[in-house]
């Protein structure tokens, strides 16, 4: 089958390499003219024969809705365009109606399987009319993983099905990459656990948390151990939060998945206001002494205590842990408070 191919990216070149190995015909456009086959949108119609079908795997949002309009000046009656890219599902209702004012054919197509996809296969999850699936159902066989179809392949519904589908499916991928991380800072914190990459790895068989992303996991911790110089600043496509407004309009409990997006959120913040607003309160009803910002930064650094406050923190931390150890490995009481310091910890 011959396709057109509009976005040739980490993902978009990849697929049009697997769609090649499988004996496809794939013309690609990109603005990049060293990975394109073809200088324009509109030479990449001209070369095409009728009907023609057409492959968007460019950026959600603007990017992908301009591409359609352009489009929809360029092809013809009985063409077929497929948004392959992570748009969300309402902006499929507006490309299939400027589509279809011109007869030509749309289908959403959420794709899962990252850099993988070219090696593994693409997880396909497809919105749209029966006979534009069944037309294009040649280049999902060649993208999808080897074995049954309905392993690797879902026709969703209708228009809007397949970005659907692949937003709850990103937004249930947050929530276990969350169960993971947190998991891997309680067996960090914990000092009897001296090998957690280990950890990580004897669960990948045999174990009912094992997975795709625990394997991705273990890799991670093979390459890296103790994660050094990894920033925990973690951004989002759009889709756990696209997930979680659904979940609000459907009164649909979803807390996993939602606490997991606001801890992408908290992991961009240099200082959070909730947390200080916390520090404030704790110092006006219990008179806890309330550390500066560059105190605060101190002790996170392992630094010693220097004022009151952080001696106050550092001691109830201390504490903490030490009730967790067993009696025989427990360390002797954590010295006196600095001299004239008057640091008395309050209940919260």
């Amino acid at each position: 089958m011959q396709l057109g191919l509009i976005g040739l990216g980490k993902m978009g070149g990849n697929m049009r390499e697997r769609l090649r190995r499988a004996g496809h015909e794939v013309l690609g456009y990109d603005r990049n003219p060293e990975v394109a086959d073809v200088a324009s949108l509109s030479e990449l119609v001209e070369a095409l024969e009728a009907p023609r079908t057409v492959w968007v795997m460019v950026p959600a949002g603007e990017p992908t809705r301009s591409t359609v309009e352009q489009l929809s000046g360029l092809l013809a009656a009985g063409d077929l365009v497929i948004d392959g890219g992570n748009s969300r599902f309402t902006d499929d209702f507006r490309n299939a109606e400027v589509l279809g004012e011109k007869q030509i054919g749309y289908l959403d197509c959420g794709v899962s399987g990252g850099i993988w996809g070219l090696a593994n296969g693409y997880g396909l999850m497809v919105g749209g009319d029966e006979r534009w699936v069944e037309h294009a159902m040649p280049v999902f066989d060649a993208l999808r993983p080897e074995g049954p179809r309905d392993e690797g392949f879902v026709h969703a519904g209708d228009v809007g099905a397949g970005h659907y589908t692949k937003m709850v499916h990103n937004g249930i991928e947050y929530g276990l990459m969350q169960a993971y991380a947190e998991g891997y800072e309680l067996l960090v914190r914990k000092d009897i656990v001296t090998d957690v990459p280990g950890a990580f790895k004897a669960w990948s068989r045999g174990t009912v948390v094992r997975s795709w992303l625990l394997d991705l996991m273990t890799d991670a911790l093979a390459k890296n151990p103790t994660l050094d110089g990894v920033s925990d600043y973690t951004v989002d496509s759009g889709e756990g939060k696209w997930t979680v407004e659904e979940a609000v309009t459907l009164e649909v409990p979803m807390p996993v998945i939602s606490a997991a997006l606001f801890a992408r959120y908290a992991s961009r913040q240099e200082i959070s206001p909730t947390m200080q607003a916390v520090a404030a309160l704790r110092g006006e009803f219990g008179g806890h002494e309330v550390m500066t910002i560059a105190e605060g930064d101190a002790l996170r650094r392992g630094e010693g205590a220097t004022s009151a406050a952080q001696y106050v923190a550092a001691k109830g931390i201390g504490e903490k842990a030490d009730a967790e150890r067993p009696r025989a490995v427990r360390p002797a009481a954590v010295s006196s408070s600095p001299a004239g310091s008057g640091a008395t910890p309050q209940p919260d």
